[in-house]
């Protein structure tokens, strides 16, 4: 995503109409058309998916939720949270 100036882009009654309700402030405006999920054209997701496979893979074999978080540098919370979303 890549800031442009309103000025540069909009109509003058349009920026106006705009000011009105968020004067120098920055706003998002999404995409017309289909919204796309998250992850879908960069591979995070499935990464994720991958990673968290081997977290479950790891723990089932009996290493503890201490090390998987040190070897993954993650919060013992967060290894705890995908061995239960994993076992769902």
């Amino acid at each position: 995503m890549c800031y442009r100036r309103a000025e540069d882009v909009l109509p003058e009654y349009v920026l106006h109409l705009v000011q009105k309700y968020v004067d120098g402030e920055l706003v998002y405006i999404p995409r017309k058309g289909q919204k796309r999920s998250w992850g879908s054209d960069t591979g995070a997701r499935e990464s994720l998916k991958t990673r968290n496979t081997k977290i479950y893979l790891k723990y089932q074999q009996g290493i503890t939720v201490d090390q998987i978080a040190e070897e993954f540098c993650l919060s013992k919370k967060s290894v705890q949270r995908i061995i239960r979303n994993c076992r769902e």
